[in-house]
């Protein structure tokens, strides 16, 4: 009767302990739901903001796709087009690419114009005070210019060859997560002339059949 009992106890405290398990599980469930959610938003609200900062007189912006990366190394998760005055001002594609301390995630914005219209660094692992410095506001490659890391390929030619410590000046002592940054900036440039090109021969031409 005993091991019967004891038996008994243990089956219960059993049940009681999965019921708990199960209890707190679906409760975790419920908020990673909704924490899930808000991250989301977050995400979104962030990415519209940063292309309001790259396109500021865009009066939309149109996701796309079919944009292929000329470079292996560098991967398009997302493209955009820029509208104003129901024309194309430009593309704006997040990219990601190996860096020194992991993956780094860039917005680079291209004017219709083939020139950069500026970079936002989304999220990067590299190492503080070094590689780190590719986002910093605070880092200068041109102190008396005032020009940041980042702020340096604005307005530069989707045309020209972004090397670093040619072209581009790297970050002290961090030539990888440089040059990670410059060939997605040029990976992007590049791609985003070819898509205006094939944008634009896809217009009907004058005197065309109507």
């Amino acid at each position: 009767m005993k091991n019967i009992r004891e038996f008994a106890g243990m089956c219960r405290l059993g049940l009681i302990l999965a019921l708990y398990a199960a209890a707190a599980c679906v409760m975790l469930a419920f908020v990673y739901t909704g924490t899930a959610k808000i991250i989301a938003l977050r995400q979104q609200a962030d990415l519209e903001a940063a292309l309001r900062e790259l396109f500021p007189d865009a009066d939309a912006f149109n996701e796309i796709t079919g944009i292929q990366s000329p470079d292996p190394l560098v991967t398009f998760e997302d493209e955009y087009e820029a509208r104003r005055n129901e024309q194309t001002a430009g593309a704006a594609l997040r990219v990601s690419r190996g860096s020194y301390g992991g993956t780094i995630r860039i917005l680079v914005g291209i004017g219709a114009d083939g020139r950069i219209t500026g970079v936002k660094i989304l999220e990067h692992q590299d190492t503080p005070g070094l590689g780190a410095n590719a986002a910093s506001p605070a880092y200068y490659v041109d102190r008396a210019g005032g020009i940041t890391f980042y702020g340096q390929f604005k307005n530069k030619s989707v045309a020209d060859p972004f090397e670093v410590k040619g072209d581009v000046q790297a970050i002290t002592a961090s030539t990888i997560t440089s040059r990670a940054v410059s060939d997605s900036v040029k990976a992007a440039g590049t791609a985003a002339a070819a898509w205006f090109d094939s944008q634009a021969g896809a217009a009907p031409q004058p005197g065309g059949t109507q």
